[in-house]
């Protein structure tokens, strides 16, 4: 079969790798029907993830049919269309006990393309199956689907949950790519007064207006003094950063009420300051955290019910074998107006087909 293999920082390739086997009895082969890049696979591509080994298949997201089963795994039976979760469980751990499964010490916690191959391939091997696959209902198309394994879980567990939004909020979110506009869709669940978007990008300022941000603010333009006037300069009660660099959080920062959260989302690959001299009197809780995806199954509901806006998201799909123009565009987003990319077959055109073993 074919994947997306990490060779080093810069260096990647769409090519032959062996085919998944099962393991252990845990594991299930899924045949992979949609995919998508995840602005972590872009931090993996810069060098800044080295846990990851060159020679390591992409990718922890994905939609498809699971093909093979192990003899432990109880959830799911060939033939089944299943969601693949960024986050693998193993169930019996202490952490996985408390639904904190991005910490799971048991096998699990993110691994796929990671510490395993991943999700960018015809077929992959999905360990700790029965609660890190998800049964498809028929209404979730695969393109809406393929949003629920990552970014909808991260915006929606490690941003607007961990930053304990409420009624009569300001929630301001610096970054209007994917995850940041997911945060504001999920954080509009819990009626802030206002959801006030930052970004540099003109389009990403539109998209947070379609997906329910009051107010957008570029970032190069004194964001700080627009969430100040809006606030009677006492600041945002919630702040959200999905970006991922020193300045952007640091910014945060500088945004948060007395009193009040911010939540880090994005992926840091490089030191932040933390100004302790400013905010050591002021009560302001900050967080971090890798997703559990223990939302998932609720996220998928709504999902079904078309009470998330999952579909206004995917602005270019490509086929699988495309990786290589799938990951261009999504990391000249700038240029290309990507909000997220989805490589695969579409759903009317799926056909059950075995791996050759």
């Amino acid at each position: 079969m074919k994947g997306y293999v990490f060779h080093g920082p810069g260096q990647s390739a769409w090519e032959e790798v062996p085919d998944p086997r099962i393991q252990d009895p845990a594991d299930v082969i899924v045949r992979v029907d949609a995919v998508t890049v995840c602005g972590t696979d872009l931090h993996i591509l810069k060098g800044d993830v080295p846990q990851v080994r060159p020679g390591t298949v992409l990718g922890h997201e994905a939609v498809g049919e699971v093909v093979e089963t192990g003899t432990d795994v109880r959830t799911v039976r060939p033939g089944d269309r299943v969601l693949v979760s960024c986050i693998s469980a193993c169930g019996r751990c202490g952490h996985c006990r408390e639904g904190v499964y991005g910490q799971c010490r048991g096998g699990g916690g993110w691994i796929l393309g990671h510490r395993v191959d991943g999700t960018q391939a015809e077929y992959v091997r999905v360990p700790c199956a029965d609660l890190s696959v998800h049964p498809l209902p028929g209404a979730v198309a695969n393109e809406d689907a393929v949003l629920l394994a990552d970014i909808f879980p991260t915006a929606y567990e490690v941003g607007v949950l961990n930053g304990r939004v409420s009624p009569g909020d300001t929630v301001a979110v610096v970054g209007a790519g994917p995850v940041g506009l997911a945060a504001i869709a999920t954080a509009g669940l819990f009626a802030p007064e206002r959801v006030v978007a930052v970004d540099p990008v003109p389009s990403r300022l539109q998209a947070a207006k379609e997906f329910g941000a009051d107010a957008v603010a570029d970032a190069s333009e004194d964001p700080e003094q627009l969430i100040a006037d809006l606030t009677g300069e006492l600041g945002a009660d919630v702040v959200i950063e999905a970006v991922g660099l020193p300045e952007t959080f640091e910014l945060c920062a500088r945004m948060v009420r007395p009193g009040g959260r911010l939540a880090n989302v994005g992926v840091h690959g490089a030191p932040a300051t933390l100004h302790l001299e400013d905010l050591w009197a002021r009560n302001v809780t900050i967080t971090t955290g890798l997703v559990d995806t223990r939302s998932t199954p609720t996220l998928l509901r709504m999902a079904a019910a078309g009470r998330l806006p999952t579909r206004p998201l995917v602005t270019h799909t490509f086929p699988l074998d495309h990786m290589q123009e799938g990951y261009d565009v999504f990391g000249n987003a700038a240029e290309t107006g990507a909000l997220k990319v989805v490589l695969g077959v579409p759903q009317h055109e799926v056909v059950a087909v075995r791996p050759t073993v």
